[in-house]
């Protein structure tokens, strides 16, 4: 009558699961945890790919289902779950807050008591391993490879009358940069989406994509975050650029950016308040006379978060901002601090970082550039 963890749910979009099993499948499975059995039932056509490389015992869900039909029953997934704990004499099983409603009611219905952990379900991913460290360094080096491309490309690109960008007799647009990226980031095994090639005023709505032709002179901010197809794991890189001269106001901001991050980097270390970290930033940029608030009926200034946690979630914890959180060692976070005003444009330059025992460590490798 011990108590068990249960997740149903598909691990391609579901990184507990995927944290739990290592193995990807685009459609719910079942996975039980009592001690430190694992079992995973999985549908037919996933079977055998499943025993082969997932963590843990795998069992067939048609199987199960046809106990339940020769019971009496219908092999709903309730059902089917039911069955599978029952069997395993569990009737109190613990589950993540994205656990599915309707099917928690129907459990309850069959007599099963579900407990709601909060989160994380998974406290120990915060904290990455050795392996897990290695897995974000491949992503992020799919990042770089993408932003090499993007600037190469930025590179090859005249300026034109009026200032247009024009590359193969048409002007380059945002959507063509964006081609660039995700090309050299796919050779590299890894999957890109929404990747932000946001040039000018555009750029100080911080997660607008970009679109549109590009012009010189002005920044573009340049935010690539793959993901590994064969660990699941992110990488996160952003760098601003100009194809061009940047003005004196704009350069002014971007060194302004680049110390943020300085400083961020040199205030990781375990036992670090994220909130603090954030507000020093703050403060420094508003000390400079760049300060945030609503203008124009726009955010302008630093109107979101120092860092995240990073790994199986592009966003997971811990939150360098104004959310509460302690860093650890083995903590892996991005640094990624911006300006973004109208008439400007934006600026945001990010690195990710693995807090040690003594400090922190930047697994960022490109370095950062203004102008091209």
């Amino acid at each position: 009558m011990s108590r068990a963890r249960l997740l149903y749910a598909a691990s391609e979009t579901d990184a507990d699961m995927l944290y739990a099993t290592g193995f990807f499948a685009p459609d719910p499975f079942l996975f039980v945890q009592a001690g430190r059995r694992r079992l995973l039932v999985m549908s037919d056509l996933e079977l055998d790919r499943a025993r082969r490389q997932a963590r843990g015992r795998v069992t067939a869900w048609s199987r199960v289902a046809q106990r339940v039909e020769a019971a009496g029953g219908k092999p709903t997934p309730a059902a089917v779950i039911a069955a599978v704990l029952r069997e395993r004499r569990l009737r109190h099983v613990e589950v993540p807050h994205s656990f599915p409603f309707g099917l928690a009611r129907e459990l309850q219905g069959l007599g099963l008591r579900l407990s709601v952990v909060p989160d994380p379900f998974w406290p120990e991913r915060e904290r990455k391993r050795p392996d897990e460290v290695r897995a974000i360094g491949e992503a992020l080096r799919a990042a770089e490879a993408g932003l090499e491309a993007g600037l190469d490309a930025l590179r090859s690109c005249r300026i034109g009358r009026g200032g247009w960008l024009r590359r193969n007799g048409t002007r380059f647009t945002a959507e063509d940069l964006r081609a660039e990226v995700d090309t050299a980031i796919m050779a590299r095994g890894c999957v890109p989406a929404h990747t932000i090639c946001a040039p000018g005023n555009q750029a100080v709505d911080p997660h607008e994509e970009g679109h549109g032709p590009l012009r010189a002179h002005e920044p573009i901010v340049m935010d690539i975050f793959p993901r590994c197809e064969r660990t699941g794991y992110f990488g996160d890189l952003t760098r601003t650029v100009v194809r061009g001269r940047a003005s004196e106001r704009l350069k002014e901001v971007y060194a302004l950016v680049e110390e943020g991050v300085r400083l961020g980097h040199r205030r990781l270390k375990p036992g670090a308040d994220g909130p603090a970290i954030h507000r020093e930033i703050h403060a420094l940029f508003a000390s400079r006379g760049y300060p945030t608030g609503m203008k124009d009926g726009r955010m302008q200034g630093f109107f979101h978060g120092t860092g995240h946690g990073l790994g199986l979630q592009i966003h997971e914890p811990p939150s360098i901002s104004i959310r509460p959180s302690t860093l650890r060692t083995g903590h892996v976070v991005t640094v990624e601090p911006g300006l973004y005003y109208l008439g400007l444009g934006g600026v945001r330059i990010e690195d990710v970082a693995l807090v040690t025992s003594t400090g922190s460590r930047n697994l960022t490798r490109v370095p950062k550039q203004l102008e091209l």
